[in-house]
């Protein structure tokens, strides 16, 4: 965070952090004044121009700007959206220091879990060298090398997860260009930036348990209808032909490195199933193409990918992001963030958001964030294309409704536990009346038709 981007010469070599000589924390620090009302349709309107607004590639490519509310916060809006209080943070930063995992564990890692926990001491570590870095991934390379010598069916096995790799890249550069002009097109600076109400977690379970889907299923469902609804208003008509595909970012993170810099992020092309009105069937079929992808070689195939497209010439950079991103019309992240509650220098964390960069063309992007048992849908949309996201997310919040209101109308399944306690119970009871012996048949008959029930 204190170092720049740098551009070697000559011009063919890859780009390199260094130190910033002219480090200004004060630049990287800002105020930023909420006009009156102080509503979420404000803040939504500073987010907008500041996610417009591109960072200084001649310094750290990273902004935090604390926003305070000026005036008297009114409690409703025109969009009839809650009053503020206490502050908010705004954090801009480059993709290239992090993927999103990662930086939420950044944005993070000065939260307490106590309101009265006392400040840690400041740590010094300092970034590898080069030399380090290559010495490093040598010994890595030889490492797995020897590996493979010593277990030849491990290298048997490596082969022929090359062989699905290679033909999963080739299905990856069949897949037909996605060209719904609502979401696509020649991307403008000018962004706009809209946020749901917080979703609690409870609920989106007890769609997922009644309804079957896992949290990610049903929303990712209740989002495509916000889409399919969003369509409609424009006026386009839905049929089996239509098709909406959506950028799912994956995250290849090993268990314990969340908070290592550096991008571990994957993708899949999910085609949405926005031809299908019935929320119910909506989501079992989104289930059912999420489920194919979650068994494929896509993900990693796609991180791999987006690496090499790092090292070609920066003149192909450009051409290859607009072809990948010619295959999908929406990039839609979801990340895990905090189960507990967290406090920021002794003030509780009341919400938190995030937002996806657009590039190659796809002019919206949707997050989804996890906080303390409740959870947010981000829009943010290159207004050239999209006007209003805030329209989306309120689609959103109607076809979560339908979802929770037909889940209440549907009686639960059981879970595959509940049923084999209910079989363990069964037989219990079904010794019990054999125990008892041909003498009592009447008891036995009354007990064999209540276990038959």
């Amino acid at each position: 965070f204190r170092q720049r981007v740098a551009y070697p010469r000559p011009p063919r070599r890859t780009p390199y952090w260094q130190d910033d000589p002219d480090f200004d924390l004060g630049y990287h620090l800002q105020p930023v004044a909420l006009p009156p009302p102080g509503d979420q349709a404000a803040l939504q309107e500073v987010v907008s121009q500041l996610a417009g607004t591109p960072l200084d590639l001649t310094r750290p490519l990273w902004q935090l700007h604390l926003v305070e509310v000026t005036g008297e916060a009114s409690t409703t809006s025109p969009q009839d959206t809650p009053a503020l209080g206490g502050r908010a943070l705004i954090f801009r930063m480059h993709h290239s220091f992090a993927d999103g995992m990662a930086l939420v564990q950044v944005l993070l890692s000065g939260a307490d879990t106590d309101a009265h926990a006392p400040p840690p001491d400041a740590p010094e570590a300092s970034a590898p060298t080069v030399d380090k870095i290559g010495h490093r991934a040598t010994r890595g390379l030889v490492g797995k090398g020897l590996s493979l010598l010593t277990h030849p069916r491990r290298a048997a096995h490596l082969v022929r997860s090359g062989a699905e790799a290679a033909a999963t890249l080739g299905e990856l550069v069949l897949i037909p260009p996605d060209s719904n002009p609502a979401f696509r097109g020649e991307l403008d600076v000018t962004k706009r930036a809209a946020w749901s109400a917080p979703i609690p977690l409870p609920d989106i379970k007890t769609i997922g348990r009644r309804l079957g889907g896992t949290v990610n299923d049903v929303l990712l469902s209740a989002m495509t209808g916000a889409l399919r609804r969003y369509l409609e208003a424009q006026g386009q008509s839905l049929g089996e032909e239509t098709s909406l595909t959506a950028g799912i970012a994956v995250n290849l993170r090993p268990p314990g490195t969340e908070a290592a810099l550096g991008n571990q992020l994957g993708f899949v092309y999910l085609s949405l199933p926005i031809e299908i009105a019935d929320p119910a069937d909506r989501l079992r079929e989104l289930k059912r193409r999420m489920n194919r992808h979650k068994d494929s070689l896509e993900a990693p195939v796609g991180l791999a990918a987006l690496k090499a497209i790092g090292l070609v010439p920066a003149s192909m950079q450009t051409a290859l992001v607009n072809f990948l991103g010619s295959k999908t019309t929406v990039l839609v992240t979801n990340v895990i963030g905090p189960r507990e509650p967290l406090y920021l220098a002794g003030a509780p964390i009341e919400q938190l958001m995030f937002w996806v960069p657009q590039s190659g063309g796809v002019g919206v992007g949707v997050s989804i964030l996890s906080y303390a048992g409740r959870v947010w849908l981000g829009v943010l949309a290159d207004e050239g294309l999209v006007s209003n996201p805030g329209a989306i997310v309120a689609s959103f919040q109607a076809e979560f409704d339908a979802l929770l209101a037909l889940a209440h109308e549907t009686e639960e399944t059981p879970s595959m536990n509940d049923l084999l306690g209910k079989l363990e119970d069964t037989l219990t009871r079904l010794d019990a009346i054999l125990d008892r012996g041909a003498g009592e048949p009447e008891a036995a008959s009354e007990s064999s038709s209540d276990v038959a029930q």
